[in-house]
């Protein structure tokens, strides 16, 4: 065969291989105008072909904080399945088509005590508020491809959220797991003051409103300090990592989203009891571990077990520390009879961390040291879910042998 035909042929290959199909790219465009005066955010999900979506169900909650709803084709507003809550239904309009409206941001879990908070220079929220959860319905072939845009107020200098930049005041929002992609994870726009690092593949970003007293250095030098403990436990690489703070009267303590976290500026970066809540809460946003069937216990369990052991293997706690830590963890948890539960104290959780730091060595000393609770982590983080049954298969799994310390009554 001569080398033109050869071509051609390859060629033919190439295009009979192909796929007969590929997806139908839609804009869906959040435009979002912070409004501090009055608490709330305007926002506009505008779609470049309205005819591309059959519809969007939305859980619109039952605190009214959704409002003032224009749309483009059918809006409809219904009582939902859950006492209290309401849903709204929207089937665009064929050409291009806009559903706007404004939700309240500033949030408060007790009286005085801020979720999310906005003032006339900055605002602190999560992205899950803007855009409510939705079912969407879309004809097969048809692919959202979505950008989160913010309009500032006069004076604010920039915003920062967890997903990537790709122009002022603009991010790309790509969620593969979800088919409907919506803005998720902690933001702030403002007046900010912000530091920057590159660990790893993962750009690390500690933004604050200025005045508050954040200590942003601090958070890098321990993130730079842990990061190579965190990366070798939990090999997931995010491309960003976001940690935004503020002081009272925002919530106290550190809360995880969606590779970002928040850390109240009065909260210690390691406690005196030897924990840090920066870590635990970078555990959880990297690892993302998810349990079910009443079984939090493995997703705080895991998360503070790794706050006070991803600092040890640092170098940032002694071996006379951690024996003062372990005992202080034993008396904690010694009077919990269960670690199951849907909510978990601090006892149990105490009690959890005993438990998987024996766990640990039953493993090494199983395996000759060739396996550890790494391993285990990291089988945790694969399953979307896990529930108390199926993480004792895993460990036992892994040591391939039944596990002595998880033939408990605490997990009955």
């Amino acid at each position: 065969m001569r080398v033109g035909d050869k071509l051609v042929a390859s060629l033919l290959l190439l295009v009979l291989s192909a796929p007969a199909w590929s997806a139908k790219k839609v804009d869906l465009d959040y435009h979002v105008k912070l409004l501090p005066q009055s608490d709330q955010a305007e926002v506009r999900l505008s779609l470049s072909q309205g005819s591309a979506v059959r519809s969007l169900n939305f859980n619109l909650g039952r605190d009214g904080d959704y409002s003032d709803f224009k749309a483009d084709g059918q809006w409809q507003v219904m009582a939902g399945n859950t006492a209290g809550d309401s849903r709204g239904l929207w089937q665009p309009s064929a050409a291009k088509a806009s559903l706007t409206y404004r939700v309240r941001l500033g949030h408060a879990r007790k009286p005085g005590i801020d979720e999310a908070r906005m003032t006339p220079s900055w605002a602190l929220f999560r992205g899950e508020d803007l855009v409510p959860v939705a079912r969407l319905d879309l004809p097969e072939g048809v692919e959202l491809v979505s950008r989160l845009t913010f309009e500032l107020p006069a004076g604010w200098k920039s915003v920062e959220t967890a997903w990537p930049r790709i122009g002022k005041n603009k991010f790309r929002i790509d969620n593969v797991s979800r088919l409907f992609d919506r803005p998720t994870g902690w933001m702030l726009a403002g007046t900010l003051g912000s530091r920057r690092v590159r660990l790893g593949e993962t750009e690390i970003t500690v933004a604050s409103p200025k005045g508050q007293g954040m200590r942003r250095m601090d958070v890098l030098t321990l993130l730079t300090f842990v990061w190579p403990q965190v990366q070798a436990a939990l090999p997931r690489y995010p491309a960003k990592l976001l940690v935004v703070g503020a002081s009272d009267p925002m919530r106290r303590g550190a809360f995880f989203a969606r590779d970002s976290l928040y850390l109240n500026s009065r909260t210690p970066l390691v406690s005196e009891n030897g924990s840090s809540p920066l870590i635990r809460e970078v555990v959880q946003a990297i690892a993302r571990f998810n349990d079910s069937q009443a079984s939090d216990w493995i997703s705080e369990g895991l998360a503070e077990y790794y706050a006070i052991e991803l600092v040890r293997r640092a170098g940032g706690i002694s071996d006379e520390r951690y024996t003062a830590i372990q005992a202080r963890l034993n008396k904690e948890g010694k009077a919990v009879k269960t670690l199951r539960g849907d909510q978990v104290s601090g006892a149990t959780v105490a009690r959890a961390v005993v438990m998987l730091q024996e766990l640990d060595r039953e493993i090494r000393l199983k395996t000759q040291n060739k396996r550890s609770m790494d391993d285990l982590a990291q089988a945790v983080m694969r399953m979307n879910s896990i529930n108390t049954k199926e993480f004792v298969q895993l460990a036992e799994n892994i040591m391939g042998e039944p596990s002595v310390v998880l033939d408990t009554q605490l997990l009955h």
